[in-house]
């Protein structure tokens, strides 16, 4: 399994405004030939921030989310603009959506979605030594903001209203590099 599969073709199969579909045609290095269908991804990277006031207090933000039509409480997070490095891009996003800065940025890790049908990446950011400062945004309706306890987080995964896996694995590997640092 070291070796990937032959790509024999591709080909864009749908298209909207947000979304290209391709239909891949692979050959397995055992011969077998089969047809998946993927999203195609984009080209631009994206930032996801977990913003700390303290060692035991995360900023988060509640916005609509229309894929599953409710309301969530996730994480800062967006696209980098065309040559946006992620440290700029991070900063940036956390201030349009959150109303604070960082003077302290670390890269934890870049998670994928769905690799089975989407190559979609997200870099997981730690934003440290926050500052209050705002940046107007792109969200169609004022976002809340909404801080909460890393130590209570069994019971931030419990709500309804928190279903992102990416956003439960961000804080997840928060908590537990704080107590690494302890």
């Amino acid at each position: 399994m070291d070796e990937k599969p032959e790509i024999l073709d591709t080909r864009l199969i749908a298209k909207s405004r947000l979304f290209g579909i391709e239909e891949l045609h692979l050959r397995f290095t055992n011969g077998v030939e089969r047809t998946y269908e993927r999203l195609r991804t984009p080209p631009i990277a994206a930032v996801m921030m977990v913003p700390l006031l303290d060692d035991d207090t995360v900023v988060m933000i509640r916005e609509y989310g229309a894929g599953t039509e409710s309301y969530e409480l996730t994480l800062p997070k967006g696209a980098c603009e065309h040559g946006e490095d992620w440290r700029d891009a991070a900063n940036r996003e956390l201030k349009e959506e959150a109303g604070y800065g960082a003077k302290r940025l670390s890269l934890m890790k870049e998670l994928t979605l769905s690799p089975g049908y989407m190559g979609h990446r997200i870099k997981v950011v730690l934003a440290e030594d926050l500052y209050e400062e705002s940046l107007p945004g792109d969200e169609p309706e004022e976002l809340e903001v909404v801080t909460w306890k890393l130590s209570e987080i069994d019971r931030l995964i419990e709500r309804e209203d928190v279903s992102e896996a990416r956003v439960i694995a961000a804080l997840l590997m928060t908590k537990r590099l704080l107590e690494q640092r302890r």
